[in-house]
């Protein structure tokens, strides 16, 4: 595998040995390379095939290098905590929430998710438990200090990786449905 091009440390563009192009996630991944460098493979966590995926090609070069690598420490505790698989969307919709979480955090916007808080606590008891302890380590990785509504927000993802669900709005309105707020 040939690099290309590098969108940040944690992505890069590849070449495959059949001359396909991918884009490939990891931890320092594209980190020093040239083109024409071969790939350290064992780096890649995440692949998307450029030409069938240029939606999410698009998406991860706007993600911060270093929310890719939160999003991976995030998936490798939550996966087993809750014997879950995160596919490519999930996990793209989680590293966008994630970076946009740190925008919402720097212009002081808190989305209250307080009309909803009992309902998800309660019905996703055990998904909101690890929501909350992603929150934690995100904060202390991030040094920053992100709202308890977050958590809501996180549970959402967690909810629709465990139910192979890729909508997160669907499990936002059914939430809300239970709720009383439709």
């Amino acid at each position: 595998m040939i690099f290309l091009k590098t969108f940040n440390n944690s992505a890069a563009l590849v070449q495959d040995d059949q001359g396909e192009e991918q884009v490939v996630l990891g931890k320092g991944v594209g980190f020093g390379l040239k083109k024409g460098d071969k790939i350290d493979e064992s780096k890649i966590e995440r692949r998307f095939i450029a030409n069938s995926h240029q939606d999410e090609v698009n998406q991860v070069k706007e993600i911060n290098a270093s929310t890719i690598d939160l999003t991976n420490k995030v998936i490798q505790m939550v996966e087993p905590l809750l014997n879950v698989k995160f596919n490519d969307f999930q996990y793209l919709a989680l590293a966008d929430h994630i970076d946009f979480a740190f925008s919402r955090t720097e212009d002081n916007i808190d989305i209250s998710a307080a009309n909803t808080r009992w309902e998800v606590k309660n019905l996703f008891p055990k998904e909101y438990k690890i929501s909350e302890k992603v929150i934690a380590l995100i904060n202390k990785e991030m040094n920053v200090n992100l709202p308890v509504s977050e958590s809501i927000f996180m549970t959402y993802h967690f909810v629709n990786a465990a139910s192979d669900n890729d909508q997160v709005q669907e499990t936002v309105e059914i939430t809300e449905l239970i709720g009383g707020n439709y």
